[in-house]
C-alpha cells in the first residue's frame, strides 16, 4: 500500500495531537488495545534478541511509548528566571528517574559511598604507593557526605562515629533537619546510576592525570582592589 492510496481505515484515533518541529504527541491514543499489546511483545521479542545497544535502546524507547501514559506538567513562577529554574528542577528529577528505572536506587546524602568505603578496610597495598592510593580513595568516597553535614553546621566526626557505631546501612544523617534517620524513608535517596557513574568517573579522570604526567591549570592571581573612578578629592 503506498500513502497516496491510503484512507481513513488504516488510521487510528486519538483525543489529542501535539505537535512541534522536534517532536510529535499523540494522546490517548485508540481503541486498539489487543494490537498495541501484540505489539508490545512483539517489541519483547526484539530486545530479548538484538546484540546491539543501539537497537536495543531505541526499542526499550520505543516499547515505553507503546505501554507507558503522558503527564503534563504545568510550570508558573514570578519571573522567567524562576521558571526556568524550576523547569530545570523538574527536568533534573526526570532525569534521575529514568537513572533510578534502570538500575535502582541507594540512599542518599553521600551515605552509599560512606558505607561502601568499609570495602577498603582490609585492603592492602603491595606497595607503599599502593597503600596510600587506597587510603586517598577511602578518605575521597567520604567527602561527598563530610561536605553536605559540615556545609550544615554539622561535625562530621561525631556522625561518622555514631554511624560506624550502629552499623545500620540503612541509616544516615538528615542535615537539613540535623537528625539521623532511615533514608529511605525519608525520601533521601540517589540514583544508583548516579552514584556509580560518578566514582567510576572520578577514578578515569584521576588515573588521566597520574598518566600524563603533567597537569595545565589557570593560575589565580590576587589583583588588589582598585578604588573607584572619578572620586577625585576624597584621598585624604
Amino acid at each position: 500500500m503506498e500513502l497516496r492510496t491510503a484512507g481513513p481505515n488504516v488510521l487510528g484515533r486519538c483525543n489529542k495531537a501535539i505537535i512541534t518541529k522536534d517532536d510529535t504527541i499523540i494522546v490517548a491514543g485508540s481503541d486498539h488495545k489487543a494490537a498495541i499489546d501484540q505489539r508490545v511483545e512483539q517489541i519483547k521479542d526484539q530486545i530479548a534478541l538484538t546484540k546491539s545497544t543501539y537497537d536495543k535502546e531505541k526499542l526499550e524507547e520505543r516499547l515505553a511509548k507503546l505501554r507507558g501514559g503522558i503527564g503534563v506538567i504545568k510550570v508558573g513562577g514570578g519571573s522567567e528566571v524562576e521558571v526556568g529554574e524550576i523547569k530545570d528542577r523538574i527536568q533534573d528529577a526526570l532525569c534521575s528517574t529514568r537513572a533510578a528505572t534502570e538500575e535502582g536506587m541507594v540512599i542518599g546524602g553521600g551515605f552509599t559511598l560512606f558505607y561502601a568505603a568499609r570495602a577498603l578496610d582490609g585492603l592492602k597495598g603491595a606497595t607503599a604507593a599502593e597503600q596510600e592510593g587506597i587510603d586517598i580513595i577511602k578518605k575521597a568516597v567520604q567527602l561527598p557526605a563530610r561536605t553536605i553535614a559540615e556545609n550544615a553546621g554539622h561535625n562530621f566526626n561525631e556522625i561518622r562515629a555514631k554511624l560506624l557505631k550502629d552499623n545500620d546501612i540503612s541509616q544516615g544523617f538528615d542535615s537539613s533537619k540535623g537528625e539521623f534517620t532511615d533514608m529511605v524513608k525519608a525520601g533521601i535517596i540517589d540514583p544508583t546510576k548516579v552514584v556509580r557513574c560518578a566514582l567510576q568517573d572520578a577514578s578515569s579522570v584521576a588515573s588521566l592525570m597520574l598518566t600524563t604526567e603533567c597537569i595545565i591549570v589557570e593560575k589565580k592571581e590576587d589583583k588588589p582592589a582598585g578604588g573607584m573612578g572619578g572620586m577625585g578629592g576624597m584621598d585624604y
